[in-house]
């Protein structure tokens, strides 16, 4: 074979490797444009993942937060009802009255709303009328249902705080008309300290007071005595018997809250 052959022969087999390379080269790019397509699409599901977990987390913090910097709105009451303080109780009314009511309740649980909701309106009437006493019991039973922990205490210790001042009716609505939700944030002591100055309570001994917690050790014995006493503890079935909010006692005798004519009841109209 001639040199020139040998030449020509080599040329054509390097022709071919190159044809060769080349197939595998468009082959692995081709295979390498379905991996990128692929690699994109999962890329896209992390960050729709993402978007989906960071709404949520937003949405749920601003829930959790919506009693933050909002104003608590001052209620009214449209009639004028005697109150005095009474250790960590607070009487209103004649105490001649043929009728007492014990009220037990906490500024946090839902269904307390839905009682003075409810009946708070009637009671007020019985109270002016003469017929009833309402001896109101705000207790610091949820103190770890909300969040941060701490608001059964410091709204109960505020209210006690606004009945020195005379205006325990309006603080009290007021809390329950805008009650934060069980499980999230609470008011702090200074929008506690803002709805006193709101209803005219304007010396420094409220807002100081609900500041240290003046009565917190009052409300927490408290507590305490009404947990112990097992002439306030119900039946709620199962096996579960103790003490819950609301509690109403007339005359010494827990009310049956589910029977709606119970105010008329105890306390008929004359």
């Amino acid at each position: 074979m001639g040199g020139a052959e040998r030449t020509a022969r080599k040329r054509r087999q390097q022709q071919l490797a190159g044809k060769t390379d080349g197939g595998k080269a468009v082959a692995a790019a081709r295979r390498g444009g379905g991996d990128g397509k692929r690699i994109a699409a999962i890329v896209g599901v992390v960050v729709v993942v993402l978007a989906v977990v960071i709404g949520g987390l937003v949405w749920t913090n601003a829930s959790k937060n919506a009693t933050e910097g909002q104003a608590i709105e001052p209620a009214t009451t449209q009639v004028d009802l005697p109150e005095r303080r009474d250790g960590a109780v607070v009487v209103l009314g004649d105490e001649n009255a043929p009728v007492t009511i014990d009220v037990y309740a906490d500024f946090l649980c839902p269904v307390c709303a839905s009682f003075e909701h409810q009946y708070g309106p009637q009671l007020k009437d019985k109270v002016a009328s003469g017929q009833v006493q309402v001896r109101q019991h705000m207790l610091p039973m949820l103190m770890e249902r909300s969040d941060p922990p701490g608001y059964s205490l410091d709204s109960a210790n505020a209210a006690l705080l606004a009945a020195d001042e005379g205006k325990f009716v309006e603080f009290h609505d007021s809390l329950f008309a805008q009650q934060p939700e069980e499980g999230k944030r609470g008011y702090d002591k200074d929008q506690l300290i803002q709805l006193g100055r709101d209803l005219g309570i304007t010396g420094e001994a409220f807002a100081d007071g609900v500041r240290s917690g003046k009565y917190d050790g009052l409300l927490e014995q408290e507590m305490r005595r009404v947990s112990n006493d097992t002439s306030l503890h119900r039946d709620f079935g199962g096996g579960n018997v103790g003490f819950g909010t609301p509690t109403v006692v007339a005359n010494g005798k827990i009310v049956d809250l589910g029977d709606t004519a119970w105010l008329d009841k105890v306390a008929p109209a004359s």
